[in-house]
Order: structure tokens, then C-alpha cells, then sequence
């Protein structure tokens, strides 16, 4: 039965007090992750260059640690082991475009440490909207699949409360008070939201890729800082005289452009000599040791977040992005569940029996040249006997063909195939004697 008025209203006002608690936290990741980090370092009363160099100091190395993960995971399919072609329910995920929009789930997953999927029954199909932990708030009981209570705050001003039977839309009034504005059962039985982590941790704690290293950002940009000061006012030689001052700024400016300096005074009152030149070259040392302690920390290849791929050989790229590739499989691992799980949902709501036994099907993002592929997946079909039909998703993952390429692929094999033929023709007259 649904809440009522009053129950849904005191709900809601609980959960966003808590909600409100856990804000600070991340709105703090999230400027550090869109790169508007505040600098605390900074004294009071610097003059307004300084405090210009120390804006364009950000270099925001946390955004690339999480598109470096996020653009290695695209979900491809759901479909059984042996099958050649996905589910039924998948085409719910296509029309929901999920193909696109799993891109913002991931990224919320892995900069904040969690997402969420929102699936509520629609016509004619179930709907599926990505959340992000800054939007929705969810409280877990026993129950780690499940939320007990769920809570949306959405751009138009009004709020969504979830339980396992219906959806309670809220506003708050010209008083500032709550007040339910419309009630809608949804029948499934469970708080219709999927929770994405980005990695399994048994006390549940949450932490993603920005926060633990929130530290080493600071000290980047904490550098690349000292460098822009240096750089700016030491790195270029400075001269000075001694004996003789300039009568106006236009004889100073004169005298500093000249190659040769002659004065009418006394030579031996008159001194000049320059300051030497900053070296910068410990400032930048200091950078990219703290890039590579990031990337060390953060799983990230060191060659890439340096820019400095040349004179890498295969073996070498391969055993550079080893560490970076048991991440992405520990966050395939833990995301795939819950695409599965929001899978299994939106079947259920829409009359699709989803296979216990279907698993989702990542994209291989790993760069391979054609010819290499090509090769490795004969010689497996040659060598272990493997059949060359069973390869034709390894292929298709090299050649950067589409699921719809791969079941045309098929369609055109069973016409081609004569054995496949004859069974067709076989199935039509068993058909016409019964």
C-alpha cells in the first residue's frame, strides 16, 4: 500500500537530511573533478597577476584518470553463453539509448564511487535514466541489491521519493515546506533503482577515482604554480646599473632595448651586471615525478598521462597498460552485475524472460592492428580447432563492426551455407505433412 501525505513527506525530509550531510563531500570531488580546485595554499593579499597564474595552474590530471577508465568500458550486448544473438529485453536498452547514455553512468560511477539507474514502467517500454550520487540519494538495509528508500532531486525544482511500491512526487511550497504533488504506483515490488560501484569493498565504503587522490592533484597544481611564478618573473635575465638612474620611463625603456651602453658619468661610478637565470628545470622535474606517483596510484598508463610514447615496442605498451587493464576488468566486473540487474528489471516490467544465465558483453577496447588480429584468430581456428563462426565477435571487436554487422553476418551465412539450407527445406515440408 502506498504512504500516505503525511508519511511520504516526513520520508522525504529524512532523507534529505541526510542527504544534505553527505553534500559537502561530494561537491567537493566534483570540483575537483571538472578542474575548480580551490587553491588554500594561496596567501591573502597576492597581487592580481599572481592570483591570475594561479587560476591557469590547474592541471586537472583527475578528469583524464576517469575518462581513461570510462572510455575503456562500453557495454556491446547481453546474451547467453553459445548464443549467437543478445536477449530480447536488449532491445528495451537500445530504445532507451542506453548505447549512449551508460557513457555519463560510468563516468558518474567512477568519479564519485557510485551511480545509479532509475528504471520505472513506461509505454511501450520501460524507461531507464542514469543518476548521479549529486541528483539521488539512496539508504540500504539488510538488502544490498536492493535500496530501502530512494530519493531524487530533480532540475525542475521537485523531488521523487522511491519505495518498493510506488513513486511520490514532492515540491516544496512558497513556505518552503514539502507537500506531495502526485502519487504513481509502479507495481515491481522493489525501490525501482540499480546502484553502479566502481569497485567491491565489503564495508561498503565508497570512495571512486577522484577523492584518494584529491592530495596529489594539489601538489601539481601546487607546482605548476611555483613554475609559472618562477618562469615569469625569473626566467628571463634581468640587468641592473648602478650610478646612473633613468631621468624618465622612456629613457629607462630606451636603455633597455640597447645592445651597447655608453654614459657621460665616470666609468668607475657606474656598475652594470645582470641576474641569472632561474632554472626551471627542477620545477619541472617535481611535476612529472607527482604525474608519475599519480598514475602509479591511480592504475593509469604513466606513457600516456606524460605524453611520452616514443620508443615503446608492442611488448612494452602491452606490459605499460597491464595495471591499467586489471582495473577496468575489476570495474567490468562489479558494473556488469548491476547492467544486468537493471536488465532483468526492465524485463520484468515489460513481459521479457531474461536468461539467469546471460551475462553482459563488454567491447574490447584494447588497440590491436587488424592484420595482428586477423592472424592470432586463424591460427586459433586453425590450431585448436576452434570454430571460425564462434570468432567472428573477436573479429568484429578489431574491425569496429557493430552488433547488427555481426547477426547480418550470420543471416548471410545460413543463406550461403548448402547444410543449413537443406534443414530449412526439411522443417518446411515436415511442416506441410503435419
Amino acid at each position: 500500500m502506498p504512504l500516505s501525505d503525511r508519511q511520504a513527506i516526513d520520508q522525504a525530509s529524512s532523507l534529505l537530511d541526510y542527504r544534505n550531510g553527505e553534500q559537502r563531500r561530494i561537491e567537493r570531488i566534483h570540483r575537483y573533478w571538472r578542474g575548480h580546485q580551490q587553491f588554500y595554499w594561496l596567501p591573502t593579499g597576492v597581487p592580481l597577476e599572481v592570483r591570475r597564474m594561479a587560476e591557469i595552474s590547474r592541471v586537472n590530471v583527475l578528469k583524464f584518470i576517469v575518462d581513461a577508465a570510462a572510455q575503456s568500458m562500453y557495454v556491446d550486448g547481453l546474451r547467453e553463453p553459445g548464443a549467437d544473438g543478445n536477449e530480447p529485453v536488449w532491445d528495451v536498452w537500445q530504445a532507451n539509448r542506453m548505447d549512449a547514455r551508460q557513457v555519463e553512468l560510468h563516468r558518474s560511477t567512477l568519479a564519485y564511487g557510485a551511480g545509479y539507474a532509475v528504471v520505472l514502467p513506461g509505454d511501450p517500454l520501460p524507461v531507464i535514466r542514469a543518476r548521479s550520487p549529486r541528483k539521488m540519494t539512496c539508504v540500504y538495509d539488510a538488502d544490498e541489491d536492493w535500496p530501502q528508500w530512494a530519493i531524487e532531486e530533480r532540475d525542475d525544482g521537485l523531488y521523487r521519493l522511491f519505495d518498493a511500491t510506488a513513486v511520490y512526487w514532492l515540491r516544496r511550497n512558497d513556505f518552503g515546506n514539502l507537500e506531495v504533488v502526485n502519487t504513481q504506483e509502479h507495481g515491481v515490488g522493489v525501490v525501482p533503482v540499480v546502484r553502479f560501484r566502481d569497485q567491491g569493498e565489503i564495508d561498503g565504503e565508497v570512495l571512486g577515482q577522484v577523492e584518494p587522490h584529491i592530495p596529489l592533484q594539489d601538489q601539481i597544481n601546487l607546482t605548476t604554480f611555483s613554475l609559472l611564478v618562477a618562469q615569469h618573473y625569473g626566467a628571463h635575465r634581468q640587468r641592473y646599473i648602478i650610478g646612473w638612474l633613468a631621468e624618465s620611463e622612456e629613457q629607462a625603456l630606451r636603455a633597455s632595448a640597447q645592445r651597447l651602453w655608453t654614459f657621460e658619468d665616470d666609468p668607475d661610478d657606474v656598475k652594470i651586471g645582470e641576474f641569472e637565470q632561474t632554472d626551471l628545470s627542477g620545477y619541472i622535474e617535481s611535476r612529472e615525478a607527482s604525474l608519475r606517483h599519480m598514475a602509479a596510484l591511480s592504475q593509469t598508463p604513466v606513457h600516456e598521462m606524460l605524453g611520452q610514447m616514443a620508443n615503446l615496442s608492442a611488448e612494452a605498451l602491452v606490459a605499460a597498460r597491464d595495471s591499467h587493464n586489471r582495473k577496468i576488468a575489476e570495474h567490468q566486473t562489479m558494473m556488469g552485475e548491476s547492467h544486468e540487474q537493471v536488465m532483468q528489471l526492465a524485463g520484468a516490467m515489460s513481459g521479457l524472460a531474461v536468461s539467469p544465465q546471460a551475462w553482459v558483453r563488454w567491447r574490447d577496447m584494447e588497440g590491436r592492428s587488424l592484420s595482428q588480429t586477423a592472424d592470432a584468430l586463424g591460427k586459433a581456428v586453425e590450431s585448436l580447432g576452434i570454430p571460425a563462426r564462434a570468432m567472428w565477435d573477436r573479429f568484429a571487436e578489431a574491425l569496429g563492426a557493430s552488433q547488427q554487422e555481426v547477426e547480418s553476418w550470420v543471416e548471410i551465412s545460413e543463406q550461403m551455407d548448402p547444410i543449413a539450407q537443406m534443414e530449412q527445406e526439411f522443417q518446411r515440408q515436415a511442416s506441410n505433412f503435419e
